[in-house]
């Protein structure tokens, strides 16, 4: 696969954070649930060690904007994070 000006799409892995799980169902922690808004990159968290290593690749690769780690541990339980909270709602 290759992009609209020819040039080859670059595979970066991010670390897993270790596994979250509610009423023994594993939840989706994932740092690739990131969101790219206007001014910063929001990048959710687990309280986890590689949390740090995550935030690092995603600098290392974005750098026109800051990015922020958002704690998630709360809001995965809704089997998403801050980038699902971003989609479209459908109309009643």
């Amino acid at each position: 696969m290759r992009l609209e000006d020819g040039s080859k799409i670059e595979v970066v892995d991010l670390p897993m954070p270790g596994a979250l799980s509610f009423e023994g169902q594993r939840l989706p922690a994932s740092y690739a649930n990131f969101y790219i808004a206007n001014g910063a990159v929001l990048v959710p968290t687990f309280n986890d060690p590689k949390d740090r290593v995550a935030l690092g690749i995603l600098a290392d690769l974005i750098n026109d904007r800051p990015i922020i780690g958002i704690h998630a541990v709360d809001l995965v339980w809704g089997l998403g994070t801050l980038h699902c909270l971003t989609q479209q709602e459908p109309a009643a």
